[in-house]
């Protein structure tokens, strides 16, 4: 049940991986508050923002009560003016809930019969065809939000099974009618932070199962070169009181937990220290750990909030004009997304690094048992690296960027849409460089063989080897690496694991 104004990140999560949308009935009285409201303003003939004027700069322009409705959708079609490839459907459709929720709490002052239609459409799985540029986070992000409203009056396309087809047609298709919008309607629509949200939201979803699936990996990888679990002593990470460096320590020391692996060099190893990519795992997963949750924490609230404007209160009958549509939290929270995400890979790739080099693992070459006939986990490890760089290029904050837009009327603005569009990719970069460093700790404990690592990390080796067989000679390496970052991508490793890992979105 969709409860606007108290949803939690796991019911966002849920709709996010496809789940239901009910919105709560007892939403309709304050629709129907908001929407009589506007009703009355109109019918004393004062000018009022977004009602009966223009919009942005030419909001001094009194428009005739005659002209609202043509008003309302010629702000849809005049700002549907997105450009690039579309949204994802499960982005696009946590967005289409996003607006539910915003339009339900009755200060956007729309009709009841506005949200039974996007209601409707997602219940449909009607998802619309959202080109991803255009928006700035600020003045809402108008240009893919009037793309969702477009489709609502029957104008652009619609997904329909995985095919684009006329908006007209799949809403008729649907038994659905197209919207007759009414005073106030279009700007609702499109008005707001729902684009940048559901994009930063689905950002944090997917770095919270790469986080999870991490933690993993570098336990693996902490295996596979013989490293120490003295680093992970509670009684370290106590004196420092960042709560997840704690936690994350915790996690640590119940992966590795009674390892023979550990266990077969804890007596007279050598090395008195790990690099720091083994020895601070909880440092450096904790601070993400707990950038994470202030991302999530913001993101919580904005995704509850009404980001519209002007703003309907009908127990007084005003529409006061503000700024909610301003991006600036959503920039924030995007930007300390991509910083989590950045800094999880190149820890990673470190691994990585350190496990091929048999200078610091003490393994074969590259991983492989016959090092120049072969050359193992030489290149993945290049891609490893490429796939960080990428994304330390794509972390440089978005948020201390602004540009003046509409004739200087929004002369600062929030950059929080491409601040959250990028962390989708950065995600894909991400799993892709977690599921390389799965393929080499795998390979490199199978080395150590007959030595077994602690039960969760056994069963998660047992997972990447029903996907991927032990590389013996070189092989056509693309699919090895397709297989494993499904396995981290999808949840699958942190699930094999079989441990309580840190949660982030709760």
């Amino acid at each position: 049940m969709l409860t606007p104004g108290s949803v939690s990140l796991a019911e966002w999560r849920n709709i996010y991986d496809g789940g239901a949308v009910a919105l709560d009935p007892a939403c309709a009285a304050r629709i129907d508050e908001g929407a009589a409201a506007v009703e009355r303003i109109v019918a004393r003939g004062e000018p009022v923002y977004g009602i009966n004027t223009g919009f942005g700069k030419l909001a001094s322009v009194r428009i005739a009560d005659a002209d609202l409705a043509t008003l309302q959708r010629n702000i849809v079609l005049s700002h549907a003016a997105g450009v690039g490839d579309p949204m994802p459907a499960p982005v696009a459709r946590l967005m289409m809930a996003l607006k539910l929720a915003s339009l339900a709490q009755g200060a956007s002052g729309v009709r009841p019969a506005t949200t039974d239609l996007l209601a409707a459409m997602i219940e449909c799985d009607l998802v619309p065809v959202i080109p991803a540029q255009g928006s700035v986070g600020a003045s809402g992000d108008l240009a893919p939000l009037a793309h969702l409203a477009a489709t609502m009056i029957g104008v652009g396309e619609i997904w329909v099974s995985g095919e684009r087809r006329p908006a007209a047609a799949a809403l008729e298709g649907a038994g659905l009618t197209p919207l007759a919008l009414g005073p106030k309607e279009g700007l609702a629509l499109l008005n707001g932070t729902q684009f940048s949200c559901a994009y930063a939201l689905a950002g944090l979803f997917e770095a919270e199962r790469l986080l999870q699936a991490a933690l993993v990996t570098g336990a693996l990888s902490t295996e596979a070169a013989r490293g120490s679990d003295t680093p992970f002593d509670p009684r370290i990470h106590a004196l420092r009181r960042q709560r997840g460096q704690i936690e994350v320590a915790a996690a640590l020391r119940t992966l590795v937990a009674g390892s023979a692996i550990r266990e077969s060099h804890r007596d007279g190893d050598t090395r008195v220290q790990d690099p720091y990519c083994l020895r601070c795992q909880p440092q450096v997963m904790g601070a993400v750990l707990d950038l994470l949750r202030q991302a999530a924490a913001t993101l919580a609230d904005e995704a509850n909030g009404v980001s519209d404007n002007p703003l309907i209160f009908a127990d007084t009958d005003e529409a006061l004009s503000g700024g909610n549509f301003h991006a600036e939290p959503v920039a924030f929270a995007a930007d300390m997304i991509a910083l989590a995400l950045c800094e999880i890979g190149s820890i990673a790739e470190r691994r990585i690094a350190m496990l091929v080099d048999p200078a610091l693992s003490g393994l074969p070459a590259f991983l492989t048992p016959a090092p120049g006939l072969n050359s193992g986990f030489m290149i993945p490890q290049v891609t490893a690296a490429a796939l960080v760089s990428e994304n330390k290029q794509r972390a440089y904050p978005a948020s201390v960027d602004s540009i003046p837009t509409s004739a200087n009327q929004e002369d600062h603005v929030s950059m929080a849409a491409h601040g959250a569009r990028r962390l989708v990719a950065m995600a894909e970069n991400l799993a892709n460089v977690l599921g390389i460093e799965l393929l080499a700790a795998a390979q490199g404990c199978d080395f150590l063989n007959p030595l077994t690592s602690s039960e969760p990390l056994e069963r998660a080796r047992a997972a990447v080897r029903k996907a991927v067989p032990k590389l013996q000679d070189d092989r056509y390496f693309h699919p090895d690496m397709l297989a494993a970052t499904r396995l981290v991508a999808s949840g699958a490793l942190a699930s094999a694991a079989g441990v309580a890992l840190p949660e982030v979105a709760a």
